[in-house]
């Protein structure tokens, strides 16, 4: 079945500073190959405007979210996310996307998954990329999803409901491992360097080693040639080590680089998806460094001296304002353990009606 004439039943929401098509899996082709072409016509893949299509131009608008009901046991629905390229014809499962993720309880609920509580609704999210769950729990007073709120995050204009997501069983997310490599910090490219995957494996460094400040700006980093092939070298190889493989043409490794907050957070960013620089910072991205910089001897450790004992929520600045995560990591034990890990996101419903592919 082509869909070219019946189109399929979609909804577009923007989840936390990403937006995306969330669909049933009931709805698209059973076949993963028939699936992706389908998704890729969708999105109006390839093409850098994506002019003819339902994408944005940029990797942060060419997501899908699709979503089913769950076998698993204490799960209410199970959540594939898959990442579309933009000028390349490539959908990938091998990461999570925790923006994404903010709007999968709003749209289970929509759809009638999850029966709507009243205040607030928790969903028990299970990420089928990497087998874990999380809750996510926000606001449905009177039965009904509420995209209206006065949480701000940055990176999306205006205000919005908040929905809290905590996340449980996320370590080794793509690779097995808390710290894939086995040790705590490697020597990748010449450059010291700590890999993690909690929710989303990355490679964390200090700016300084890349010869950057680490404050320099979106635009600054992105027209930096020399520097993007440098990232793409040093995340190769990284995931070599990782025991990831060939990842070419993968969007993970995320690289993360670390710089002292200015800002009034607890540590300043500039990351790569995988290659290019994020506006902003992806949320289990921003879990991820977090957790890493809290193990003694990690790259970023000692940026960490000063953070406040009395909370375990850490303000994480990125190159269009401040992210706030929640880690707590027991580094007693060997290997390490993640006893929690959480973020405050917000979603908000775009359109929902009949999708038809190019």
């Amino acid at each position: 079945m082509s869909y070219d004439g019946t189109g399929v039943r979609c909804t577009m929401l923007r989840g936390g500073t990403s937006r995306g098509l969330y669909l049933e899996a009931r709805d698209l082709p059973a076949g993963t190959a028939e699936r992706d072409d389908l998704l890729l016509r969708l999105m109006g893949t390839p093409d850098p405007r994506q002019i003819d299509g339902l994408g944005g131009a940029t990797t942060l608008t060419s997501k899908v979210a699709v979503v089913s009901p769950s076998e698993a046991p204490d799960v209410d629905v199970d959540y594939l996310f898959l990442q579309l390229g933009v000028d390349e014809a490539t959908v990938s499962e091998r990461q999570n996307c925790g923006n994404i993720l903010a709007g999968v309880g709003p749209f289970a609920v929509e759809r009638g998954l999850v029966p709507a509580g009243d205040p607030e609704t928790s969903v028990r999210i299970r990420m089928v990329n990497s087998d874990s769950v999380a809750v996510a729990t926000f606001p449905t007073p009177e039965g009904r999803v509420e995209y209206r709120g006065d949480v701000e995050i940055a990176g999306v204009p205006g205000t919005a409901a908040p929905v809290v997501l905590a996340f449980t069983d996320t370590e080794g997310s793509a690779t097995g491992s808390l710290l894939p490599t086995g040790h705590v910090r490697d020597t990748i490219e010449g450059v010291e360097a700590t890999c993690v995957d909690n929710g989303m494996p990355v490679v964390l460094a200090l700016a300084g080693s890349f010869g950057l400040t680490g404050y320099e700006s979106h635009e600054e980093l992105a027209a930096d040639t020399a520097l993007l092939q440098r990232v793409d070298a040093f995340r190769r190889k990284a995931a070599e080590l990782m025991g990831m493989g060939d990842v070419s043409s993968a969007s993970v490794p995320k690289t993360a680089l670390l710089a002292p907050a200015r800002d009034g957070g607890q540590v300043c960013t500039r990351s790569f998806i995988p290659v290019q620089p994020h506006s902003s910072i992806g949320v289990l991205g921003a879990v991820s460094v977090v957790t890493g910089m809290l193990l003694p001897d990690a790259v970023g450790h000692e940026l960490t001296t000063d953070w406040p004992r009395d909370t375990s929520q850490v303000d994480v600045e990125h190159p269009t304002g401040h992210l706030l995560v929640d880690v707590v990591v027991d580094s007693s034990v060997a290997p390490p353990r993640v006893l929690r890990s959480g973020v405050v996101r917000t979603a908000r419903k775009l359109f929902e009606g009949t999708a038809f592919p190019r």
